[in-house]
Formats: C-alpha cells, sequence, structure tokens
C-alpha cells in the first residue's frame, strides 16, 4: 500500500460516446515489435447512457478488469463479482465509468478505485512522447509525485486519454502520448491507449456507431528493470 493518496484524473462530466466513421484504422505493427496489440476488446457493449437505444439497457456500465500477462478479461457486474475477480493482483488495469472510458490501475492503496484494499501496487504516469520513444520508465520519484489512479477524459488538463466536445459527444483519441505504469505486481509497463470504438476509425463522424471496443496497445518488462524498449 502507498503511503500517499495518488492524483485521479477523472471525468467531470457525464458523457455520451456513441460515434464514429466509415473504415477501419487497424494499425500495422512491425514483427519485431514485443508489444501487444489489442483490438475491439469488448467492453459492456449492452448498456447505455439515454433510453431507447435499441437492444441496450439505460443502466450505469460494469467495470471490466484486463490483465496485461494472460489477456484475460471479467466483467464486475455485482458484489459477488467483486469479490471474486477484483481483490487480487491478477489484473493490472479496468475500464470503468461511462462507455468504460476511464481506465484506471490495480491499486489496494487508492479508495475509491476497483482494486481498494486488495494487494495490487499499480501507479500511472504520462509521457507526452510516442510508445516507441518511451524507452524507459521514470525514477521512482516520478511515480510518487505525479502518480495517477487513472485517465480518462483531457478536458484541457493533460492528464486524459481522449477529448470529448460536448457540442457534438464526439471522442477524439489523444495521439503520442503513452502512460508509463507499474503494473498489479510491481513491473514496468507501458501504454498506448487508441480508440473506444469499434473498428479503430481514424476519423469518427457517425453519432451511433458501434461503442465501447477498446483498442490499445501495451508492452511490461518482466525482468524488472526500467527498459521498455519494445523492438
Amino acid at each position: 500500500m502507498i503511503k500517499h493518496l495518488l492524483k485521479i484524473a477523472i471525468p467531470l462530466v457525464t458523457i455520451s460516446l456513441m460515434v464514429s466513421c466509415s473504415g477501419k484504422d487497424k494499425e500495422i505493427v512491425d514483427p519485431k515489435d514485443a508489444a501487444v496489440m489489442i483490438f475491439d476488446l469488448p467492453a459492456d457493449t449492452a448498456a447505455s447512457m439515454g433510453e431507447g437505444v435499441d437492444g441496450k439497457d439505460q443502466r450505469q456500465f460494469y467495470t471490466i478488469t484486463f490483465s496485461f500477462k494472460t489477456k484475460e478479461t471479467h466483467v464486475i457486474r455485482n458484489a459477488a463479482d467483486s469479490a471474486k475477480y477484483l481483490k487480487n493482483a491478477e489484473w493490472d488495469i479496468a475500464f470503468s465509468k461511462e462507455y468504460n472510458s476511464f481506465v484506471v490501475v490495480n491499486n489496494g492503496g487508492i479508495a475509491g478505485t476497483p482494486g481498494y484494499q486488495g494487494p495490487g501496487v499499480g501507479n500511472l504516469v504520462i509521457v507526452d512522447k510516442p510508445f516507441d520513444q518511451v524507452t524507459s520508465a521514470p525514477a521512482d520519484t516520478e511515480f510518487e509525485n505525479n502518480g495517477l489512479a487513472g485517465v480518462g477524459w483531457d478536458n484541457g488538463n493533460g492528464l486524459g486519454w481522449f477529448f470529448y466536445s460536448l457540442n457534438n459527444h464526439i471522442c477524439v483519441p489523444v495521439r503520442n502520448r503513452t502512460y508509463v505504469l507499474k503494473t498489479a505486481t510491481g513491473n514496468y509497463a507501458k501504454l498506448e491507449l487508441l480508440n473506444i470504438y469499434k473498428g479503430n476509425p481514424p476519423v469518427v463522424t457517425d453519432l451511433f456507431w458501434p461503442a465501447p471496443y477498446l483498442t490499445f496497445r501495451y508492452y511490461v518488462q518482466t525482468d524488472g528493470s526500467r527498459n521498455l524498449k519494445n523492438r
């Protein structure tokens, strides 16, 4: 458990993220790249913020956990799921809140987060560099001074992974921003959050495009070092 409270970058308003575009942009990854690419991970696609959305329930979105090691996910629907799946170090990040757009680390010392009172030691700092250019994790003092519990909407504070317009309700991922993490078990990792819409569209135009389907890339250093060179 950490000795200080980490800052939490939480979206400030309720958001609707039902958007998208035509075409797909499935990023080509160098075969020598050791990073893991996850395309169109379905989150809580049965929930909706508003009434009358075909085939969806108007309710809070269930939290979805994800393990960097196994790529396993678990849906947290109730207290039984929480007791079974959250209070352990077997997951590293969770997708929560509106349209599963808030990405939070597994840290048992941060009240109000999914892993609270569990053994996880996750932490996160933002590095404004492209993923492949982030080659080492910062010093522990950076995590201590600037660590975040999670990231969501960037409302101008530079702390989120997407921009969101209250005028058109469109979510636009922030490019060339990387998130360096301590995993639930303390290894260093880096994460690139790419999209929340099905097909990883490069341009968003359609308010009713399927969401949330998460596309992201990550690399975990398992030898305990700060080396984050993924190629």
